[in-house]
């Protein structure tokens, strides 16, 4: 069908599915008609770093409750589903390492994972019926929501506050146990329901989680935001195109064990991700655009999904070879349209290649599984899953192309030029005990020392210096430093330190010298208080500066 693009133009102006609060945006009166407005693209640092959110938390949800489910049913694939769900907080890492350093990723690694299990010991007290057990794993779970709000909120400095975080994350966890909880009293239709709240909302927490961060570091996302119009559009897709990803290939495992109300009832919820991508299309191309796209989708894709289940489970070669010819019939009838309806802005080539890469790995997944091999049916899930971020990336650019001006945001005004802050210069010697902050020199009563390779400086006097408060617990042997908004503890003869209550680990062992003094690594607590070092070795000087 040949798409007459003039008529579709008109309904972009109500995008209330793809983006919320586009229409409202658009209809509000301007108090400028000057107004500079910026180009829109969904490919923008802040937006890739909104995606990449996307990806990991909604697969974190997806693969979280599948897990809890398999393991409750004893499934085969129950090992398997557990360690793609915990190679999931794995892959977190790198995006939380660029960001907060190696510290900071491992401090997420440590209360992420450990989540995970906590899951895992619902499902088995669960299924054991022990109460007691039920009632730790739910404690430990709301122990996490505590501890992990209390994360993000001190390593975004306050721009994703402890109680919105510790509110989303809670909306997270009861909709998680709502999931299992109807899986194990049989009611399907209301678990799959549950599943696809839970799932949208993930997309919510990376919306708010990327804005807190780009806000927190705009030079690193080179000043672009991650909650405009075209970043809407694209996360919105995203959350369409891999739930029916997800979707699909827990439908077809259920529709091949032969476990039908399960089948039926994921069937019911691919109906509810058509229904929803067919009004967001009609949001764009009118409903006449959305009727083309729904007969396309339906009849040789998702029907023909179920067909190639049958396939597969009748090992029925020439069945399964018509089905695949109806699938490819597909892929290129729906890269024509998707050509058509964007002007070629996403042209049918690429469009086809995507699809056909997508078809493939659906089959893929029921073909390994089918076959037993389980961990590479995992695999390929993943990777089937992350996939469907690019068709998102892709659709979404070639929308705003089109569109662009309905995506526009206003320019950012120039703000004053900000004063230079004051710098605060701190110097120490090893085995000296002169110590200089800016100009004022005084002496200490001990000297900072290289021991094991690592120099040590004595923690009360830095601190003092800088305006800090310490206090000494002899009994505890325990040093606390108050330094504005931030509480450190340390302990002597420990590798651990919190900050805020969030525990770090220092490296190295935190000592009393021979004058009575508490020495602490000198790297980790300029890193920890952010100073910037420079050592010189000829003289064994060190010079620590901060903007103050």
């Amino acid at each position: 069908m040949k798409m007459k693009m003039k008529t579709f133009i008109a309904p972009v102006l109500s995008l209330s599915l793809l983006m919320p609060g586009i229409a409202g945006a658009a209809a509000a009166p301007q108090t400028s008609t000057s107004m500079t407005m910026m180009k829109a693209s969904v490919n923008t640092p802040a937006a890739d770093l909104r995606a990449n959110l996307d990806h990991l938390l909604s697969e974190h949800f997806a693969l979280a409750v599948t897990a809890m489910a398999k393991a409750y049913d004893g499934a085969k694939d129950a090992d398997a589903a557990y360690k793609a769900l915990d190679q999931n907080a794995l892959d977190m890492q790198p995006a939380i390492a660029s960001l907060y350093g190696e510290a900071g990723a491992k401090e997420f690694e440590r209360i992420f994972r450990a989540h995970n299990k906590y899951t895992d010991d619902l499902v088995k007290a669960t299924k054991m019926g022990n109460q007691a057990g039920i009632k730790q794993a739910q404690d430990n779970i709301n122990g996490f929501v505590d501890e992990f709000s209390t994360f993000l909120s001190t390593a975004t400095e306050g721009k994703l506050p402890k109680n919105a975080a510790k509110q989303a994350l809670k909306v997270h966890e009861d909709l998680v146990q709502k999931v299992f909880d109807e899986y194990v009293a049989g009611d399907y239709t209301d678990a799959y329901k549950a599943y696809r709240e839970g799932f949208k909302e993930m997309f919510d927490v990376s919306k708010a989680l990327s804005t807190a961060i780009t806000t927190q570091m705009p030079e690193k996302f080179n000043n672009t935001k991650a909650d405009t119009k075209a970043a809407d559009l694209r996360s919105a897709l995203n959350h369409l195109a891999s739930e029916h990803f997800a979707l699909s290939a827990l439908q077809m495992q259920e529709q091949y064990d032969g476990r039908t109300a399960a089948s039926n009832a994921l069937v019911t919820a691919e109906a509810g991700n058509t229904a929803d991508f067919k009004a967001a299309i009609a949001s764009i191309y009118g409903n006449e655009g959305a009727n083309a796209f729904e007969k396309i989708w339906v009849t040789n894709h998702v029907n023909a999904q179920s067909d190639y289940v049958k396939a597969v489970k009748d090992n029925d070669a020439t069945a399964r070879t018509a089905v695949q010819k109806r699938i490819d019939g597909f892929t290129t009838e729906f890269a024509t349209f998707l050509d058509s309806a964007t002007a070629g802005n996403l042209p049918k080539s690429a469009a086809q290649q995507a699809l056909t890469t997508h078809e493939n790995q659906v089959q893929k997944v029921l073909d390994q599984y089918a076959a037993g091999n389980y961990d590479a049916s995992y695999t390929t899930n993943r990777e089937g899953f992350k996939v469907m971020f690019g068709v998102g990336q892709a659709l979404g650019n070639a929308i705003v192309t089109q569109f662009n001006d309905k995506f526009q945001e206003a320019a950012p005004t120039t703000p004053a030029p900000t004063p230079a802050p004051d710098m605060t210069t701190v110097w120490m010697k090893l085995n000296s005990k002169m110590l200089k902050i800016n100009d004022k020199t005084t002496n200490m009563d001990t000297t900072p020392v290289l021991w094991k390779n690592t120099t040590y400086i004595p923690l009360r006097f830095l601190s003092e210096g800088i305006g800090a408060t310490v206090k000494w617990d002899k009994k505890a042997q325990q040093v606390t430093v108050m330094a504005g908004d931030d509480t450190l503890v340390f302990w002597v003869n420990n590798t651990v330190m919190e900050v805020n209550g969030m525990k770090k680990n220092v490296g190295s062992t935190v000592f009393v010298n021979k004058d009575g003094r508490t020495q602490v690594p000198l790297r980790f607590i300029a890193e920890l208080l952010q100073w910037n070092v420079k050592w010189a070795q000829k003289d064994g000087s060190i010079t620590l500066t901060k903007a103050m």
